[in-house]
């Protein structure tokens, strides 16, 4: 049985990337973390970006990618979520990954179309993806599929959202106790900008490293 969901996967992810594709952007598609890690790796060697920065994501963090390229003596790595340094300097940070040359991400959620979706709470994730680094390669497993962008946007309000609420112990919004979207008017809101990305301009500047495992939220 086993089999014939990875049959179903492989054909399904198979025929999406070549969405994306068609979209201008440039897909590399991976069977693990493993290989969506060393897929990062060998874009940055290839890329030769002088200063790589990040948006946090729990997706690009499981693949390991962010410490082998932190550990890279020919890259500047800009981290904006270092939290032994005050929340200010943090900020500043990320304020500099908006002219770094490759930038790193995950996605909310992806279309069948070929269209990817984001929900941000002060920017500094989508900013960059939009515009600015010459290079972005985001990372998005297969539980982040949905079949257009009305469901892609509500997957994002009623389950990414709420569980990333929740994972923030020091907020409070009505939906960290609720599990549900409230459209709330909390000051501690995580849910203000959104992105929606049809194609990629210029083509191949963003990098799609879609993975056959379920990753993140």
């Amino acid at each position: 049985m086993l089999n014939f969901i990875e049959q179903f996967w492989g054909a399904r992810l198979k025929s999406i990337s070549k969405a994306f594709e068609k979209n201008g952007f440039e897909v590399t598609l991976c069977k693990t973390i493993e290989d969506a890690r060393n897929a990062i790796v060998e874009i940055v060697k290839h890329e030769k970006p002088a200063a790589v920065s990040y948006g946090d994501s729990m997706s690009l963090r499981s693949t390991g990618a962010l410490e082998v390229i932190k550990a890279m003596k020919d890259v500047s790595f800009i981290d904006g979520f270092n939290h032994s340094m005050p929340r200010e300097e943090r900020l500043a940070l990320r304020r500099q990954a908006l002219t770094c040359d490759l930038f790193l991400a995950g996605v909310n959620a992806f279309t069948a179309k070929g269209q990817l979706v984001w929900l941000d709470m002060i920017g500094n994730r989508i900013a960059p993806i939009s515009f600015g680094p010459k290079t972005v390669v985001l990372v998005v497993g297969r539980n982040k599929l949905t079949a257009n962008l009305e469901e892609a946007m509500s997957r994002v309000r009623t389950y990414a959202a709420p569980i990333n609420a929740i994972k923030h112990t020091d907020f409070k919004t009505p939906c960290q106790t609720t599990g549900t979207c409230h459209d709330c008017a909390s000051p501690h809101r995580i849910c203000n900008s959104w992105l929606i990305m049809e194609k990629s301009f210029p083509v191949g500047r963003v990098k799609l490293i879609l993975v056959d495992e379920d990753l993140g939220l």
